[in-house]
């Protein structure tokens, strides 16, 4: 085979197994954000609000690294299910605040099981896991 096109072969690219293993990932995550009627990026989503507790739109999709026409509708999906109320800004309607329901504030008790049960689904050491987390964010900050 012509080495001319050894850069174009599948096993010698970054992107699949990133791709492959956010795949993974999200499989995994499947059955248990079941549990909680979320899915993967309402989970994300939830997880932002949780630790903020109040954020505008914007923020929000900044943090989870989406556009505001694929997080509009997570947000009416959560807000159907009472967990987020969403308001405009009194003081610039152009501004959308998102805030926690009690409910939303609940579920978070509910989800404390699924970063346990995460970890427990991959074989990598503490140091491991580290360093993977600091290459993939180093990757994420190259976009910005």
């Amino acid at each position: 085979m012509d080495n001319k096109y050894e850069s174009l072969r599948l096993k010698n690219q970054l992107c699949f197994p990133l791709y492959a293993v956010s795949n993974l990932i999200t499989r995994k995550y499947k059955p248990l954000l079941n549990k909680l009627d979320l899915t993967y990026t309402h989970y994300i989503l939830m997880m932002v609000l949780w630790e903020k507790g109040e954020v505008n739109e914007k923020l929000l999709c900044e943090a989870l690294c989406l556009k505001s026409n694929t997080v509009g509708p997570m947000l009416k999906k959560l807000k159907n299910k009472g967990y987020v109320d969403i308001k405009k800004d009194t003081s610039d309607e152009r501004n959308i605040i998102i805030s926690l329901t009690n409910a939303g504030q609940k579920l978070q008790d509910n989800a404390l099981f699924v970063p346990k049960s995460i970890a427990k689904e991959f074989n990598l050491s503490e140091e491991e896991a580290i360093s993977l987390y600091k290459i993939l964010y180093k990757i994420l900050e190259s976009d910005k």
